[in-house]
């Protein structure tokens, strides 16, 4: 494929061409887009051209009877989706990877432990890991609570980008307690406004977290950070306990639509409005449900009097966007 300024054009050699879909038309099938032979190359030679922003990233995957193709005319490598396949991936010129994912070895590094969890009557499994991040300083520290940690930890990097953000004097030193989810079907059970989740934290991830991290003990001083349904429960448990979490990040945040039940709805409307600081980030190729209900949230929060930052990007609902994009929300959270 070639990028130039606001263009990006597919190819594809073959006898016949398939069908190109993306986070440009949120994955759909019946908006699959058929590429077109070219007129100026040989017969069995396809193109597509899309416009898009200077600063997106964009996820894609060629379907053809099917089967995912891989676009082998593509240098990047694959990138796993999360859910079992690989898409392809280009960065417009304008945008790139954050570098702060990147180990630099200059920086002081914390230290990651890893330590199992039971808690029959509070998850869906009968176990799971919770990696704890110890920043590199002595002093007591606020916690950020991280949903879906393993991801966080293996897919965004996070550890790197603390370090480096703290090296960089851009944040106060944090500690992270990442908590795995219990698989894709049991996540949406634990991350739904579920306060058996809510009460894990405090029963479980933090009397963990305060045994092998130095953390501060002050009011609100602690994060919920989470992407999509992550996104969700990380404001619900603020909501629960503001006087625990008095900070949030959401990223594409799972948030339900006008009219549609949900706890945190109440919450938000009937109760008295608490002291939370709150990062709101959404890719402006998310699902389109997303793209309704979180500015619909955002409004809804800042109408109660909560303090919300709030932001949208070139990006779609995936890991490398919400790894690009995480350190925004801890800078805003955490200024040094």
């Amino acid at each position: 494929m070639k990028i130039e300024n606001d263009t990006a054009l597919f190819e594809w050699r073959g006898s016949s061409a398939p069908f190109l879909i993306g986070d440009f038309n949120n994955w759909e099938i019946k908006r699959a887009i058929r590429f077109m032979r070219s007129a100026h190359a040989a017969k069995n030679f396809w193109t597509h051209t899309l416009t898009l922003p200077r600063d997106a990233y964009m996820e894609y995957a060629f379907v053809q009877r099917g089967r995912r193709l891989r676009d082998r005319l593509n240098p990047q490598p694959l990138t796993p989706n999360g859910i079992g396949a690989f898409n392809n991936y280009f960065y417009m010129p304008d945008a790139a990877p954050t570098t702060l994912f990147k180990r630099d070895q200059s920086a002081p590094r914390g230290k990651v432990t890893h330590h199992k969890i039971s808690a029959p009557r509070l998850i869906t499994t009968p176990s799971r890991l919770v990696h704890l991040y110890r920043p590199p300083t002595s002093d007591p520290c606020p916690l950020i609570v991280v949903f879906d940690g393993e991801d966080y930890l293996k897919r965004a990097h996070l550890p790197n980008i603390i370090d480096n953000l703290i090296a960089q004097k851009r944040i106060r030193p944090v500690a992270l307690a990442m908590i795995e989810n219990g698989g894709a079907e049991n996540r949406f059970i634990e991350y739904a406004c579920n306060d058996a989740t809510v009460n894990l934290l405090t029963h479980i991830v933090l009397p963990l977290a305060r045994k092998h991290l130095n953390l501060l003990n002050d009011e609100g001083v602690h994060a919920a950070l989470g992407a999509s349904m992550g996104g969700l429960i990380s404001l619900y448990t603020a909501l629960r306990l503001p006087h625990i979490f008095g900070k949030v990040i959401s990223q594409s945040g799972g948030f339900p639509l006008d009219g549609d039940t949900s706890a945190i709805l109440d919450l938000v409307n009937f109760n008295p409005k608490e002291s939370i600081k709150i990062w709101m980030d959404i890719g402006k190729y998310d699902f389109p449900y997303l793209m309704g209900s979180n500015p619909r949230m955002r409004d809804l929060l800042i109408g109660k009097g909560y303090d919300v930052t709030y932001r949208e990007y070139g990006g779609g609902h995936n890991w490398p966007s919400w790894r690009d994009e995480v350190w925004r929300g801890i800078e805003t959270i955490f200024v040094s």
